[in-house]
């Protein structure tokens, strides 16, 4: 049976499977470095943020798709970087598609200035006071996550940090903010959806 930092890849498999998201972020630890490398040597045109977006989008993609894995057919690391094969050709098509796109020169006469769709950013009275329920509300949520994700959580849901902000902050790897951060979204929501 294999193994992956602590656990066996089969246990963190089966439980990543029923939402523990500590166990795939476990997975996420133990693979993301050989899954940049696999990335770099794919896409040799791909900078960094390319490749963090790369490996971002097939944890997300693999952690919704789980379910689907089947260690008989592949490895767990074979599996991922399938996944991230097609992310990174996905990713070389929308660039592909971005770049023969032009932008007109000329304005439109009937088109807003960008200048006056710009608010001013003073809340009105009400809008206070959502902001403030919706805040004590998500610390709330924010406090029922596992601890791993709480303190990633609070920083961008209520102090509203940056990733690579929270990533300085706390001395971890950008992608792992990312990752930490849509993983407690993910139960924010279920939590909303189970108390509906």
């Amino acid at each position: 049976m294999a193994r992956l930092g602590s656990r066996p890849i089969d246990e963190l498999i089966r439980l990543a499977i029923i939402g523990d998201g500590t166990a795939f972020t476990e997975l996420w630890d133990t693979n993301i470095d050989k899954l940049r490398v696999y990335i770099r040597s794919l896409i040799k045109s791909f900078d960094e943020y390319d490749v963090d977006d790369v490996c971002s989008n097939s944890f997300e993609k693999a952690f919704r798709q789980i379910g689907s894995y089947d260690p008989a057919k592949s490895q767990f690391p074979t599996w991922l970087k399938t996944i991230a094969h097609n992310t990174a050709l996905d990713l070389v098509e929308r660039k592909n598609r971005e770049n023969k796109k032009y932008v007109s020169l000329d304005a439109d006469a009937h088109l807003q200035p960008v200048i006056d769709t710009i608010g001013d950013g003073v809340d009105t009275p009400l809008e206070s006071i959502i902001k403030n329920e919706d805040e004590e509300q998500t610390r709330k949520y924010i406090e029922g996550l596992p601890e791993l994700y709480r303190e990633v959580a609070s920083k961008r849901l209520v102090d509203g940090l940056q990733y690579k902000e929270i990533a300085e902050e706390l001395g971890m790897e950008l992608n792992t903010v990312r990752t930490r951060i849509r993983r407690a979204k993910a139960l924010i929501e279920k939590m909303k959806e189970d108390g509906d």
